[in-house]
């Protein structure tokens, strides 16, 4: 089958995570998604195929030669973004794009060149979108139809040469969870590659030491006519302590190599406000002091009021795999030389997020991530070239043959 043929039947399902749930998967689409998988690779001949009670997936092709080589994986997620609905996903496929804007729907939605000028470097190819109602699903649906595809080729083509390969499927990465429940002893592979990156050609081995931050102000609300020295509106604290942090350390004002913070939510009333941001550094020091400067933030207003009217719990979420990768930087070699043997040029850029590969990488399996081909991803504008997943499975092919 077909790369393409095979993602667009995946997107048919609904596999958006929900972070409200604690469960694991957290959405029943990502049940239905992953039993769908395990009929498929067990029809493929695909061994060892296996679904734990929590919806994670395994499964092996052995090695075909007898040849000293290690195992190595490649994993990818089941789930799709909650940010934009994944129910009910239209794909148009706009076949040799001429450079011109891509009409999604007759709501006057429009994948721009002008806006997004990535585009421009897919003129001639084939491009698939949603219909600007729904993400499409790329992320990362493309990742999955990516491993399977190569797999099934490593099968249909025995004369070609490879050791024993692992995949994994993940739930619930998009919410952070992806490696929560992940047996790295039972996977079993030496390394692995998350196939969840975005452009065609992408190689990301750096990601963001992660943290989360939840403020809490407790305000006093009396009546606004007599509330002269009296009141604490809890929602002007709430906007002060916004102020008080970095105005240019947001994500709007970023990139590359530059952390942030990052309110993600203000929900409340005079009385009492929540508000919740993410941190993001990629050097843990900095990650460190960008957290003393929040609840240093916290102090102050409190000594302003001369009580504790502010709360803040941090918690920290992942760690940077460079220090992992950088012990292991074969696997990166080979990712490279992978690529141009695919005719594709590396793109070693840092990954502004995280993966289910930089926590694998500290529970033991290093884990750096590779190209699916998309664009926009957790948007109606996401898109991703044909061509693009063809050669992420050329990639899978020839990591399987080093």
């Amino acid at each position: 089958m077909l790369v393409s043929e095979r993602f667009l039947k995946y997107v048919t399902f609904d596999t958006q995570s929900n972070e409200e749930n604690n469960a694991c998967p957290s959405s029943e689409g990502q049940w239905l998604f992953a039993n769908y998988l395990v009929e498929e690779l067990k029809n493929i001949g695909l061994e060892e195929v296996n679904i734990d009670k929590n919806c994670y997936i395994t499964a092996t092709l052995p090695a075909n030669a007898n040849i000293d080589a290690p195992c190595i994986g490649f994993i990818a997620h089941l789930d799709t973004s909650p940010e934009v609905s994944g129910k009910n996903i239209k794909p148009l496929i706009t076949r040799n794009y001429n450079g011109e804007d891509i009409i999604l729907n007759d709501e006057g939605l429009i994948l721009s060149s002008n806006e997004f000028p990535e585009l421009n470097q897919y003129i001639g190819q084939d491009i698939i979108t949603s219909d600007g109602r729904t993400l499409l699903g790329a992320d990362d649906k493309a990742g999955i139809a990516e491993i399977v595809t190569a797999m099934e080729f490593f099968i249909q083509h025995p004369e070609i040469k490879h050791g024993k390969i692992r995949i994994g499927f993940t739930p619930d990465e998009e919410i952070g969870r992806g490696a929560d429940l992940f047996d790295v002893k039972n996977f079993g592979a030496s390394w692995a590659y998350t196939i969840d990156g975005g452009e065609i050609g992408e190689l990301e081995y750096e990601n963001f030491n992660a943290a989360s931050a939840t403020i809490t102000i407790t305000g006093q609300n009396v009546h606004p006519g007599y509330a002269k020295n009296k009141m604490i509106n809890a929602i002007e604290v709430g906007n002060k302590f916004c102020a008080m942090l970095p105005e240019k350390e947001r994500p709007e004002h970023t990139d590359k190599y530059e952390g942030f913070y990052h309110l993600i939510s203000f929900e409340g009333t005079v009385e009492k406000v929540v508000m919740r941001y993410i941190i993001r550094d990629f050097e843990y020091t900095s990650l460190q002091n960008r957290m003393q400067l929040m609840t240093s933030c916290i102090e102050k207003i409190n000594q302003c009021y001369g009580k504790k009217i502010a709360d803040i719990l941090i918690e920290e979420q992942y760690q940077n795999m460079k220090e992992i990768i950088d012990r292991n930087f074969h696997i990166i070699d080979n990712a490279k030389l992978a690529m141009m043997h695919s005719d594709v040029r590396p793109q070693i850029k840092p990954i502004r997020g995280g993966t289910d590969g930089a926590r694998l990488s500290f529970m033991g399996l290093p884990c750096p991530n590779i190209f699916t081909g998309g664009h926009n991803f957790h948007s109606r504008y996401e898109f991703i070239p044909i061509q693009s997943m063809e050669k992420c499975v050329n990639v899978i092919l020839e990591l399987g043959k080093i």
